[in-house]
């Protein structure tokens, strides 16, 4: 390379930095003229999109965006993780800054409809300490759901209990609904103060809402309205997702071991006896040969037939 080529280069490298310098003092001018104008910005997070009333919040709705702090309210959001999953309190348009006033934290104020999966339905079951395993069941948690039921008539008449759902989803113990703020305040036996009542240990709740499809929903208010007393929980491990084939129903004779008697009263179809095992033999043995007793002198054979006394 040659002494022009280099001082070329020099010269290229000098202008490059030159015209770096003449931007960021343009940009840090424009900036202070700016800040005189309309004060100082600050980072607050605005709504993506248009977000309607009672709309869960999620990360894809909401972004980050520079404004003067003037013009910027003193409740305004500036971390979007504060306000993923809450609810719009009021519709929020496309641009506008949230702020806290405008949100609700999902609870019994929102009710549960947003936390209802499509195609599924809410269905609330009262339960006690017996059905309800001890009350220890939270929101969130994943029952399996049993139903007694009497069929039959007269003295026909039996009880089958069976598997009724599997792998439910709780969706609420009593007004504690999932991600629910973990406290509620109700008046004293005044009604003049309010009391904290921790939800995170509620075990005076005397219902459990539940997640089902619409057939399945059908068939619960079948039972409600027969014998609501006979559905019983069985609560699972949250990481247990599988369903096992149905099992058969359980009856008395089933508990007991006795032999399944259909419901006209006709016993079951006998079981098949076991087959006979033979000893093992050695060799050249042969197992003894059994003489068949003679027949009675009634059934002695005689010519074709049988001789008749």
């Amino acid at each position: 390379m040659g002494s022009n080529e280099t001082r070329n280069l020099w010269l290229s490298i000098a202008a490059g930095v030159f015209a770096t310098f003449l931007l960021y003092s343009y940009s840090q001018e424009k900036k202070a003229e700016y800040d005189k104008r309309f004060g100082s910005t600050k980072r607050v997070v605005v709504a993506k999109e248009d977000i309607a009333e009672m709309q869960t919040i999620y990360d894809t709705m909401v972004e980050t965006k520079e404004m003067p702090a003037d013009f910027i309210q003193p409740d305004s959001i500036t971390i979007p993780d504060e306000i993923i999953g809450n609810v719009a309190a009021v519709p929020i348009r496309k641009g506008q800054m949230i702020v806290k006033n405008n949100l609700l934290t999902p609870g019994p104020d929102t009710g549960i409809a947003l936390q209802v999966a499509p195609s599924k339905r809410a269905v609330t079951i009262p339960v006690d300490e017996v059905r309800g395993v001890a009350k220890l069941i939270r929101p969130g948690d994943r029952v399996d759901i049993f139903a007694a039921v009497d069929t039959g008539k007269g003295v026909n008449q039996r009880r089958e209990v069976f598997t009724m759902l599997s792998d439910v989803v709780v969706l609420a113990t009593g007004v504690s609904v999932v991600n629910n703020i973990p406290r509620m305040f109700e008046l004293d036996s005044t009604g003049k103060n309010l009391t904290q009542i921790a939800l995170t240990g509620d075990t005076k709740y005397t219902t459990i809402t539940v997640e089902a499809t619409p057939k399945e929903a059908q068939d619960l208010f079948y039972i409600l309205s027969t014998a609501p007393g006979n559905l019983f929980f069985a609560l699972r491990n949250p990481s247990d997702r599988t369903v096992p084939p149905r099992l058969p129903s359980s009856t008395s004779d089933s508990v007991l071991g006795k032999p399944v008697v259909s419901l006209d009263g006709s016993p079951a179809a006998p079981a098949a006896a076991a087959p006979i095992v033979m000893p093992p033999t050695r060799p050249g043995y042969a197992p003894p040969v059994q003489q068949r007793a003679p027949a009675p002198p009634s059934q002695q054979p005689r010519g074709n037939g049988f001789q008749t006394l």
